[in-house]
């Protein structure tokens, strides 16, 4: 059953046009998934629930949220149904529907969560696969760079558990990326600074978060890139061959902690206001994925001054001329300022991955991969 279902939601594009019931099938999929996590949230809150969503589930949006996802995953299935001559994604997302309606008419217990001293984000994984899987599988059905690469490309199974991993792990990632920075707040009197930065406008605090965040990131990218050992850790981000919004996520874990660390640094000691990093936190969610898409966009005027998709898929590329390339996340004036800006006109990278390495699929084989004893050059 889900070969069958692999195969059918990997249907090449020529297979599934307009109208065909595909697009209402995938979604009505990722609506019933979307659902079986809110029913486990529902039942396991403690477990399952980060701390700052608490007020949200108090006041149990989640029910009516689940609510809401089994009605939009039923009418959808229903319509997918109507269209689809196969029939089985339809089937799938019914099935899906029908039997989280019957797991959420089971009574919760009351839901009152307190701080407890372990948790994994699964609520966080919901919204992102909500908000951001919602927005970008039409977008790329609709607007592709490559038109034969299907919405669910090969090795999308575990970009999508990359994706649950670092969700679920939130609570641990959070830790480590706080460290450096309190490290810094307990070392350093940055108390003027602090003062200062806390006065501007709420705009500006935003953007000067993001030239911040944007110049460390800078360098600690192109160090992953130069630095042989580290590098083994990047290629694993590198070897998918197939961009879209799930690319994005495949990094290692020890890549994640100490890329997130460094980057936050600026971002939590220099006196910026808590809404202001939120406002940014949310940029960062929607543009990385934005950045990795397989959205093919002339966005020529916005290009020379924000990284685009065609920017960043060119840092991505395996041909000679986009090594070592293209490193800014935000900005491509860092890649002006250091000689490693390459954006030719018109054009986009023939093909992507790590030349001359044969990463191993799968998420436990590339975990241990790194620490593997094996050649590997920066960049290739």
């Amino acid at each position: 059953m889900w070969k069958l279902l692999v195969k059918e939601l990997e249907r090449p594009r020529d297979k599934r046009p307009f109208g065909s019931g595909w697009i209402s099938g995938t979604l009505s999929i990722l609506a019933g998934i979307t659902a079986f996590c809110l029913i486990a949230i529902r039942a396991f809150p403690e477990t399952f629930t980060m701390p700052e969503f608490a007020g949200v589930h108090a006041k149990d949006y989640s029910t009516i949220a689940l609510r809401v996802v089994l009605a939009i995953g039923y009418g959808l299935a229903l319509l997918s149904l109507l269209l689809d001559r196969r029939k089985v994604l339809g089937f799938f997302g019914l099935a899906l529907a029908v039997i989280g309606a019957l797991l959420s008419s089971v009574d919760a217990e009351a839901i009152g969560i307190s701080r407890q001293s372990l948790y994994f984000g699964l609520d966080y994984f919901v919204i992102n696969v909500i908000v951001i899987g919602f927005l970008f599988i039409p977008l790329e059905r609709f607007f592709p760079h490559k038109g034969d690469q299907t919405v669910f490309r090969p090795e999308w199974e575990e970009d999508l558990f990359y994706y649950l991993v670092s969700s679920m792990l939130v609570q641990i990632l959070s830790f480590l990326t706080l460290a450096p920075a309190n490290f810094v707040n307990t070392s350093f009197d940055l108390t003027d600074i602090r003062t200062y930065i806390g006065g501007l406008p709420f705009v500006v605090q935003v953007i000067i978060i993001m030239f911040a965040t944007d110049l460390v990131q800078y360098w600690v990218h192109r160090i992953f890139h130069t630095v042989p050992f580290l590098w083994r850790f990047h290629s694993i981000h590198h070897s998918t061959k197939r961009l879209d919004w799930l690319a994005g996520a495949r990094m290692h874990f020890l890549e994640i902690a100490i890329l997130r660390g460094l980057t936050a640094v600026p971002m939590f000691t220099l006196g910026f206001k808590a809404e202001a990093i939120q406002a940014y936190l949310l940029v960062v969610y929607f543009y990385s994925s934005f950045v990795h898409s397989n959205v093919g966009w002339n966005l020529k005027f916005v290009e020379r001054w924000l990284v685009t998709p065609r920017f960043h898929h060119w840092h991505h590329g395996s041909e000679r001329e986009a090594i070592d390339i293209n490193y800014a996340v935000h900005f491509p004036l860092f890649d002006w300022l250091f000689g490693t800006y390459h954006l030719p006109e018109n054009k986009w990278p023939d093909k992507y991955g790590v030349a001359g390495e044969d990463v191993p699929r799968g998420y436990w084989r590339q975990f241990i991969y790194p620490f593997q004893k094996k050649k590997i050059t920066p960049g290739e």
